[in-house]
């Protein structure tokens, strides 16, 4: 009982020295031991609770930093894609498909050598390199230039050619443009010119396409954009025969903004592609093309109503929006009501690689033009001693369609150059193009199937109608004249049954390979009788 008024407890005197008593050494020192072992506990639980907030903590960290360079991986991706990367120039002109201009003048430029004559040239063509210069007096910022070939100044090889001066003068003023502050950019398929490497010392940006990684195949394409503001698309290279040994065509488009904007994305694409071996598998957007067969640029030209649009070889070159060649020439072709001529300097319907392939495409238009449609063909084709022996077989094939049918007309003639003592070959028709009733097409390739399965290249169709009433006579009527001029001259000669003209017989050592060739044209390997 509690203690009242200094009274003992109920127990007794013996109970208060039980309580008072010492613990036994034993008890005591399990009981320290308890103590301790419980402190330790209580440190381990603290020390576990610190490391795992710290794992907590360092996961959170590495988790940010993960997505931190997801979020950075993520924003570089969609730079790529949907932004101009490397795209030579950008905006810096100010010119954009919102205010560029579509009052345009178009000249219709030749190069005619001084031995090809003709009695009547009812064209209005101007010398090719009048309008090469014509535009170098323009550029006040920029000329871009693709050409498969730079061989301006090496006339002197060849005992200074007449004429070859002008390849020299045009490269003296390439050369100066630096100079004149106005900036000069080709991309080539060229990795050892000594006249790009002239230039590239000069202060051009020369970019170089590896096309044999890319496509197995080659550039060809051959064009001009000069301040985003005129144009040049033709046959001619950058090559002192073009300016006056070799028989060239092609266009100057002045004050055409729109049209010299969507050709120099075909420039940008060509320069992103600089030293690489494979293509991407996005485009840019800025380089998909922005006008195309089903969605045309309407312009003026030389103040006539007309609609044009750029094309594109090989397919991997064409992004979202652009035309290709084939499809262009298709198109073309499917749009004539009355005629097709066609002036090239190859047509072959051949995959030439290891192994012969046939290639049907423009045979196969040709072949529905002239028997369902009716339409009047004619083949103007180039005759010289690189001219392949197969072309004679394949437009006598397209010939024979013809026999005793009514309303049926396909007529071959070969462009056939003047040879010099020492066996070279003036006036080699270099032409590629095509006019129908309401359009033209202008091109950079032969009408052979590598071309256009391998090889870079552009195309410019222009789509004006018959019979407009005005002045001016239009580009289709230009080109269709130049046609006829070529046609009916005393250059041509006609396809004669069972005779091979004498610019086509085979070269030495080919025989055999020929056999082979006339295996896949008879139909002995049809293995891969299409493509």
């Amino acid at each position: 009982m509690d203690v009242k008024h200094g009274q003992l407890p109920t127990g007794g005197f013996e109970h208060l020295q039980l309580k008072g008593r010492l613990e036994p050494p034993g008890l005591a020192v399990t009981r320290m031991g308890s103590t301790v072992y419980s402190t330790v506990q209580q440190q381990d639980y603290s020390a576990s609770v610190w490391l795992s907030r710290r794992d907590k903590l360092e996961h959170s960290q590495q988790k940010c930093v993960v997505i931190f360079a997801l979020v950075c991986c993520f924003a570089v991706l969609v730079a790529l894609i949907f932004s101009a990367v490397d795209i030579w120039g950008g905006d810096e002109d100010g010119i954009t498909e919102d205010n560029c201009s579509t009052e345009c003048r178009i000249v219709l430029v030749e190069n005619i050598p001084e031995d090809i004559t003709f009695s009547e040239n009812g064209t209005s063509s101007i010398p090719l390199s009048v309008g090469l210069h014509k535009l170098l007096d323009l550029a006040t910022r920029s000329v871009e230039i693709v050409s498969s070939h730079w061989a301006l100044t090496s006339a002197d090889l060849e005992s200074g050619f007449p004429g070859a001066e002008q390849g020299h003068y045009l490269f003296q003023r390439l050369l100066d443009l630096k100079s004149h502050q106005i900036s000069l950019k080709v991309a080539s398929g060229l990795t050892n010119s000594t006249e790009l490497r002239k230039l590239s010392n000069k202060g051009a940006d020369v970019r170089y396409l590896n096309m044999s990684a890319l496509t197995r195949g080659r550039l060809h394409s051959a064009f001009w954009v000069v301040d985003r503001q005129h144009i040049y698309i033709g046959s001619a290279n950058m090559d002192w025969r073009s300016l006056s040994k070799m028989k060239e065509l092609g266009v100057v488009l002045y004050n055409c903004s729109c049209l010299a904007l969507d050709l120099h994305r075909v420039f940008s694409l060509y320069s992103q592609l600089q030293y690489k071996d494979y293509l991407p598998s996005i485009w840019s957007k800025r380089l998909t093309g922005l006008y195309n067969k089903d969605d045309v640029l309407k312009l003026q030209l030389n103040s006539t109503k007309a609609e044009v649009y750029v094309s594109s070889s090989p397919d991997a070159f064409c992004p979202k929006d652009r035309t290709r060649d084939i499809d262009a020439i298709s198109h073309v072709i499917q749009e004539a009501k009355r005629f097709i001529y066609i002036s090239i300097t190859d047509y072959l319907p051949l995959i030439n690689r290891s192994l012969y392939r046939y290639w049907s495409r423009i045979d196969e238009m040709l072949r529905e033009a002239l028997i369902l449609r009716a339409i009047k063909v004619r083949l103007l084709i180039s005759c010289s001693k690189q001219t392949h022996p197969l072309t004679f077989n394949f437009v006598w094939s397209l010939k024979t369609l013809c026999m005793e049918m009514a309303n049926c007309t396909l007529q071959v003639k070969f462009f056939n150059p003047r040879e010099q003592k020492d066996g070279t070959q003036i006036g080699i028709n270099h032409n590629k193009f095509m006019v129908t009733d309401s359009s033209v097409y202008i091109g950079n390739f032969d009408w052979v199937g590598n071309e256009f399965l391998y090889n870079a290249g552009v195309g410019l169709v222009i789509s004006q109608p018959e019979g407009v009433e005005e002045r001016n006579t239009t580009i289709v009527e230009q080109v269709k004249a130049a046609f006829e001029r070529d046609w009916y001259s005393r250059h041509t000669k006609s396809l004669q049954a069972n005779k091979i003209p004498e610019c086509g017989k085979p070269r030495a050592g080919q025989p055999v390979a020929l056999k082979a060739q006339m295996d896949v044209v008879e139909g002995r390997d049809t293995s891969n009788a299409s493509l």
